[in-house]
């Protein structure tokens, strides 16, 4: 079973933000957040908000009876995407202009489990029945 979570829009340059994703592409949850936690870019704060929100995804689509942490979640695809660029110009010399790019991302995280679940782990959904009197 996998989870998405998936942020957008992040006002930081693609290429900036997939330097930090390639050191957690295929990571243990845990071991991703640890790296997160105590890498010094400013995309391992946008970062870390993903893979905690892709985690209680996973989570609430088990129907909140399953903890992540029994389920050894790994981080399954990390993509980093180009988002949109906001355009500006700043003067140059002999009256000429310079485009100024402001470049943003977008960052998608896939986590799975790869314990098995077990059939009596999943919540048991009650069907009603009418009695027809």
């Amino acid at each position: 079973m996998e989870a998405v979570a998936k942020l957008k829009n992040v006002p930081m340059s693609p290429r900036k933000m997939r330097m930090v994703v390639d050191t957690i592409r295929g990571k243990n949850v845990d071991q991703a957040l640890d790296i997160l936690q105590f890498t010094k870019r400013e995309a391992s704060t946008w970062l870390e908000k993903v893979v905690l929100s892709a985690v209680a995804n996973w989570e609430h689509k088990n129907g909140m009876t399953l903890s992540a942490d029994d389920y050894d979640l790994r981080i399954k695809t990390a993509m980093v995407d180009e988002g949109t660029m906001l355009k500006r110009f700043r003067p140059a010399p002999h009256g000429r202009a310079h485009r100024i790019r402001k470049r943003r991302n977008h960052v998608t995280i896939v986590v799975e489990n790869f314990i098995p679940i077990k059939e009596n782990d999943k919540p048991q959904v009650e069907e009603e029945t009418e009695n027809e009197d």
